[in-house]
């Protein structure tokens, strides 16, 4: 049975650092990145890591690396350093002493951890100044990922396992928190609300009407944002078949009836083959079937995150669509360890003899997928 994270001790987030630390170092070796955002890149492997940390050590690790050398996320490596590293180590440190701050007079370290996300993501957008930052939507996305999944795994567990917990308000809040972080930098974010409000609901935590109502506003925030910044009437009312004839694919502007084209559907299943390889795809496809069937509730909520994130990318049509495809991806690694999990389940209960060694070895058998990527990367194959 899946294990949560009751406490954030250092055990339970030692595979997401680790996960993380190596990722930084294969940015900062390989990818030949700048250090500032290598480790932004981290943190973002390190919450997806932390979100695949109740599926045992081993796989956190080898799904946050997947995430890491997955081609929509390594182009975000290289490159010349944008910021002063002495202007950002003041700002962490202005940070940190805020948090230990509101930690002291609050007495709740959740709502100083909540303090400090909000000063560091303030900071970030003023010192990068441009909107629509990849790196702090990747980041918010993986720790939006952790929330959803630990705090329904507490609430609504195996359908042959008790209740452990409730859904807290680290849950409810921090994701209240990131998404309205999400969308004031980019509209898109909006896309992961309709996924979040159905897992607070079926969280069974009664929220204030006040909490509805803010989540309201930055859905509508975040629509009125993707309205200006994807919509056109022009393009909205194209068909495919004129935008792919006048190059207008090349333009970043939705397409209305871009779900129809069957060779949209077929990019769509091409990018994630290009991600993770066709066993990826089937790997995934395994594990939302199996979450489906011990886990509906986090599986209905991943699926319709992923759903919304389909949708826009079949009607889509510019040619960053990879790259705003990442929470996307994120969501499909989860349900590819997923997968592996299960499988490793299996072989324990059909070798009681050698149980630890099952579980080792459909860990090791993932891993071959990281270092394919990794290959993939250096040229080697």
């Amino acid at each position: 049975m899946i294990s949560r994270l009751h406490l954030p001790t250092l055990r339970d987030w030692l595979p997401a650092l680790s996960a993380g630390g190596i990722a930084w170092l294969i940015f900062l070796i390989v990818g030949n990145t700048p250090i500032i955002r290598a480790s932004g890149m981290a943190l973002a492997v390190m919450g997806l890591a932390l979100a695949l940390r109740s599926l045992g050590a081993a796989l956190s690790i080898i799904g946050g690396l997947a995430l890491a050398l997955s081609p929509s996320f390594w182009i975000q490596t290289g490159g010349a350093e944008s910021l002063n590293p002495l202007a950002v180590v003041t700002a962490l440190a202005g940070v940190t002493f805020i948090g230990v701050i509101a930690a002291r007079f609050s007495h709740r370290p959740f709502v100083s951890l909540a303090i400090m996300v909000a000063v560091f993501v303030a900071l970030f957008l003023a010192l990068i100044g441009t909107p629509r930052s990849l790196r702090l939507t990747t980041l918010l996305t993986a720790w939006t990922l952790f929330l959803l999944i630990d705090g329904l795994l507490v609430s609504n567990p195996r359908p042959d396992s008790p209740v452990i917990g409730t859904f807290g308000a680290q849950h409810s809040y921090g994701l209240l928190l990131l998404l309205g972080l999400g969308v004031l930098n980019d509209p898109l974010f909006t896309l992961l609300i309709p996924a979040a409000a159905l897992g607070l609901f079926l969280s069974k935590r009664r929220l204030p009407i006040l909490f509805w109502i803010a989540l309201f506003g930055i859905a509508v925030f975040g629509i009125s944002g993707i309205i200006n910044t994807y919509y056109s009437d022009y393009f909205w009312n194209l068909t495919t078949d004129r935008a792919l004839a006048s190059g207008a694919h090349h333009i970043p502007f939705l397409i209305a009836d871009g779900w129809r084209e069957p060779l949209r559907w077929i990019g769509l299943s091409e990018l994630v083959i290009q991600q993770f390889t066709w066993v990826g795809l089937a790997l995934s496809i395994l594990g939302l079937a199996r979450l489906a069937r011990w886990y509906p509730f986090i599986g209905v909520v991943t699926m319709i995150a992923y759903g919304f994130y389909a949708a826009f990318g079949l009607s889509y049509f510019g040619q960053d669509r990879p790259v705003l495809m990442l929470p996307l991806l994120m969501i499909q690694i989860v349900w590819m360890t997923y997968a592996v999990y299960t499988f490793g389940q299996w072989l324990q209960k059909s070798l009681p003899a050698n149980k630890q060694r099952a579980g080792w070895f459909a860990a090791t058998a993932f891993t071959l997928l990281p270092l394919f990527m990794l290959l993939r990367i250096v040229g080697a194959i």
